[in-house]
């Protein structure tokens, strides 16, 4: 397999649930170029967990989960990004895939089940490097 190819303005977004950061490739073709965005609060109290009423210590990781693909989807229809890379955490990526509208899913170049939060924008490239695509 060749290695992940990161087109120009890929949106990168890491996840786990409690946190979100929202990356880009500023780079071109011949390289990529992170940079982190501000991410947008996705605070709002009318949106709570989905589906079946998870545990109580559990709940604020699935609202979360839940307002992140509301974003994500209202982004893919209003065209906000083209080419996505989503990162989240096993727990996090199983509560988001199912809520993700068709338009995200068609603009999605790679799915990572892993939690890179807490790495460097440096170590966040170098991972995205080993990745297969």
């Amino acid at each position: 397999m060749a290695m992940l190819l990161l087109k120009p303005n890929t949106w990168i977004v890491v996840a786990n649930g409690g946190s979100v950061r929202l990356l880009h490739n500023a780079g071109n073709a011949s390289g990529v170029r992170l940079q982190e965005q501000d991410m947008p609060d996705l605070d709002d109290p009318h949106l709570g967990p989905s589906g079946s009423q998870p545990q109580s210590v559990d709940i604020a990781e699935a609202t979360f989960n839940r307002k992140l693909a509301l974003w994500l989807n209202n982004q893919a229809l209003n065209h906000g990004f083209e080419h996505l890379v989503l990162v989240a955490d096993p727990i996090s990526m199983g509560e988001l895939r199912p809520l993700l509208h068709q338009q995200v899913n068609a603009r999605t170049q790679a799915e990572i089940t892993k939690d890179w939060t807490n790495l460097g924008l440096k170590e966040i490239q170098k991972a995205l490097d080993a990745i297969d695509g």
